[in-house]
């Protein structure tokens, strides 16, 4: 997640005492992202699940990783907006079509391949300016969310407080299915306006979440950081592309500053490493497969 600007402070401290349904807070509140990744026991507890439910597939003689490109993820695209055109809203197909493509090709190295189920379109003008843990964002989901837990549900729209998106981890399903999916700012979809956000990889990094990951950041330089282990350890979000960046230096490796996980500009990010693929591999099949 992430905010086209980092002004709005009023706007954000106000979000920071949101009811996010979707995750437990914690200390970290971005300008770019609002995605929170739950509180210490409840990530150690996910944790611990996830290396129960490995051992037991393994133990049944299941593939510990599935190979590439092996699992569909059906997309509902919700264009929500706030009237016709483009400046309200109202992406064209050819920008949802090319929106899919950058999926694609970010996930190209992950058992992951993004398909277009259907593409939806509501004139709202409340549900286009939603902001997390809203009224807003329950009655657009609640209204519009198709699928199982396997779905992803891809809502554009114009969050409020500049926010560029925010989305729920595979664990919260259970308890609020109705809710899970991602939301985008509209104009970061590729060929938006919302430069240098405008290549479609907020969408890329909110799907990340969507499927188990956390920012690269997480936890600053002390373990357990994102509970992948290689991704170098990262004291901070990073932004623009700050090239040789190393924030942990006592930690072995430069920060990850082109991980889609991290809060670079869009032409900086290009990768998932392989620990991130097994995780999201792990938590899709723990928490997503019918």
């Amino acid at each position: 997640m992430r905010l086209k600007t980092t002004a709005l402070l009023a706007a954000i401290a106000a979000l920071a005492t949101a009811n996010l349904a979707f995750a437990a807070k914690d200390d970290h509140l971005s300008h770019r992202c609002y995605t929170v990744a739950p509180e210490a026991s409840e990530r150690a507890r996910i944790d611990d699940n996830l290396t129960a439910f490995l051992r037991m597939k393994t133990a049944r003689g299941g593939d510990a990783h599935r190979a590439i490109g092996s699992v569909t993820v059906p997309v509902w695209f919700h264009v929500i907006n706030k009237g016709t055109g483009l400046s309200n809203g109202d992406i064209p197909q050819s920008q949802i079509d090319a929106q899919m493509d950058v999926l694609n090709a970010a996930y190209a190295s992950t058992p992951f391949k993004f398909t277009l189920a259907g593409v939806d379109r509501t004139t709202n003008a409340t549900w286009y300016a939603m902001s997390p843990g809203s009224t807003a964002e329950k009655n657009a989901k609640a209204a519009l969310r198709k699928g199982g837990a396997d779905a992803l549900n891809f809502y554009s729209a114009n969050p409020s407080g500049g926010l560029l998106g925010w989305a729920t981890f595979p664990s919260n399903y259970q308890a609020q299915p109705k809710q899970d999916g991602v939301v985008v700012l509209y104009s970061s979809v590729p060929g938006g306006n919302a430069a240098p956000y405008n290549e479609g990889d907020t969408g890329t990094h909110e799907v990340g979440h969507w499927l188990g990951l956390y920012h690269t950041f997480q936890g600053g330089c002390q373990k357990p950081g994102d509970s992948v282990k290689d991704t170098p350890a990262e004291k901070s979000a990073a932004f623009g592309c700050p090239t040789g960046r190393d924030s942990c230096s006592s930690k072995a490796g430069l920060d990850p500053i082109t991980n889609f996980m991290d809060y670079t500009d869009d032409s900086c990010m290009n990768k998932f490493t392989a620990g991130q693929s097994t995780r999201m591999d792990q938590m899709h099949a723990q928490y997503r497969t019918p």
